[in-house]
């Protein structure tokens, strides 16, 4: 599949359908192209700061779970904590993403896809993933504070990844 944004996903609902482009679709692109800016500014942050926003998550994340790190913990030995890590960064490079196309569907097709069923199987706790989401939300909230209105743009990906994960589980 490939990646979507808004405004490729009105113009196919929009071509779909036969019609032309009406005031509400108009509207709806004119708004991606006003928040650009804002969704940019978001993610040349997290670009900027991936590397510590994940050592930071991780940190927090092993404080909240410590069993996880532990013998027989999901992280515990060197191949799982870098494979944890690997997650993380999936998370948060998607997210980004997400951001900029502002459309969720990316996420559906590119990281949830199979991974709730994958760490199922593997025994991975899903309650200590949709904590991470929130840790990754938090910290980059933090770290985009200055910019107006970021907050919109942060938490649709995150949450959108943790209401799925959350479906008949945790």
């Amino acid at each position: 599949m490939q990646l979507q944004d808004s405004i490729v996903n009105i113009i196919s609902t929009y071509d779909n359908a036969g019609k032309y482009l009406d005031s509400n679709a108009i509207t709806n692109i004119k708004k991606y192209f006003d928040t650009a800016d804002t969704r940019l500014g978001i993610v040349k942050i997290i670009n900027a700061n991936s590397s510590l926003i994940i050592q930071q998550a991780s940190s927090q994340l092993f404080e909240r779970n410590p069993e996880l790190i532990r013998p027989s913990g999901n992280a515990y030995t060197t191949r799982r904590y870098a494979a944890c890590l690997r997650d993380i960064d999936y998370y948060l490079r998607y997210a980004s993403y997400s951001i900029v196309a502002n459309d969720t569907s990316v996420l559906s097709s590119r990281v949830l896809a199979g991974l709730k069923d994958t760490y199922n199987s593997l025994g991975v706790p899903l309650a200590s993933i949709v904590t991470l989401l929130e840790l990754l939300k938090e910290l980059i909230k933090e770290k985009t504070k200055n910019i107006n209105d970021a907050h919109k743009y942060i938490d649709e990906p995150f949450l959108y990844m943790m209401k799925i994960l959350c479906e008949n589980d945790v």
